[in-house]
């Protein structure tokens, strides 16, 4: 059996300067800048490479129902406390998944449910 990495992903957005700053402050991240088909994007990066992308081409919408993506949070609690501050909305408080260690979603301003994990404390 092979391990399933995640290659890419990208979080459908009408307004991208706001969901740039939103997941800027909410991650404590730098969202970067690349070339895409038809000009800029702005991406996540993992150790300096691309990973996924906020996507403004209008091809798709945001949305409750789709994928949904799980960030790493070392302190779940805060980072959906930002999530909410920033303009979002708590979907599922810090939750417990056992042992497994427990997650969290957020609706992002664009409508997207976003999730937190993080393992168990040892």
């Amino acid at each position: 059996m092979t391990d399933i990495a995640i290659n890419w992903f990208e979080i459908p957005v009408q307004d991208e300067a706001r969901a740039t700053e939103f997941y800027g402050t909410v991650l404590e991240t730098e969202i970067g800048e690349m070339p895409g088909p038809d000009g800029p994007i702005k991406v996540f990066q993992a150790q300096g490479n691309p990973v996924g992308a906020l996507d403004a081409s209008g091809q798709t919408s945001p949305a409750q129902g789709g994928v949904r993506v799980y960030f790493s949070s070392n302190d779940i609690d805060n980072t959906l406390s930002k999530a909410e501050s920033a303009g979002g909305k708590i979907v599922m408080p810090k939750t417990s998944i056992g042992p497994h260690g427990f997650i969290g979603q957020f609706a992002d301003p664009e409508g997207n449910i976003v999730a937190l994990h993080t393992p168990p404390t040892s």
